[in-house]
């Protein structure tokens, strides 16, 4: 069997190596690279060219949810796999909503970790146990009754609504995405527009509802 190699992506310094050790005691299973972020994942990604995404989703500058849909839309030969500490069905339905074809809790042993590390590799889903039940019955009937929310506004938007959610100022954004201060703001005006929101706070509710921002 070919090596599955593989990028962790968490803001959590001991949490990713935590899993390189875990990871690395498996076999034909390599750990090729590490990201804090979802920005940082997307070049690591490119460069290194990997299997399979380990990813977190509450992480600063862009979030694991957004990551994935770049990752999934530009390198769509990459898998990804969401490892979260949370089970609720909204975070479950907004990863695979984002194209992940699987949902590993935290607390998971490690032969689940395994079980869908090698079910992803394959080009098959795998859903958390305890998670599955609750979930598959109503990700379909969503698909059926609603779109997403965040196909309104672009990629470089929700980049820049989460970046407004997390307290940035128009400077430091335009300086972490190497862009004008005259392009933010046009692009904040536009989202206001767009949303019909048109004060910061409400955008930040609006990050915060459609999973863009995640409270602890």
């Amino acid at each position: 069997m070919a090596t599955i190699k593989l990028i962790l992506v968490d803001n959590h310094t001991l949490v990713r190596a935590g899993f390189r050790s875990l990871v690395e005691d498996l076999a034909d299973i390599e750990v090729i690279g590490e990201a804090d972020n979802g920005r940082t994942a997307l070049h690591l990604v490119e460069t290194l060219k990997p299997h399979l995404v380990l990813m977190d989703i509450a992480m600063p500058a862009m979030n694991g949810l957004e990551a994935t849909a770049r990752i999934v839309h530009d390198f769509p030969q990459v898998r990804v796999l969401i490892v979260s500490m949370h089970a609720n069905e909204e975070y479950v339905y907004q990863a695979l909503r984002s194209g992940a074809l699987g949902y590993l809790l935290k607390d998971s042993g490690i032969e689940e970790l395994e079980l869908a590390i090698r079910a992803l590799a394959r080009g098959e889903t795998y859903l958390s146990p305890a998670v599955s039940k609750y979930v598959v019955t109503d990700y379909v009937r969503r698909l059926g009754e609603e779109g997403n929310p965040l196909d309104q506004i672009t990629p470089r938007q929700r980049e820049i609504l989460q970046l407004i959610a997390e307290g940035k100022s128009t400077k430091e954004i335009a300086e972490l995405l190497y862009i004008s201060t005259k392009t933010v703001e046009t692009h904040r005006t536009q989202l206001m527009d767009r949303l019909d929101i048109h004060d910061i706070a409400g955008l930040v509710r609006y990050a915060i509802r459609v999973g863009l921002v995640l409270l602890d």
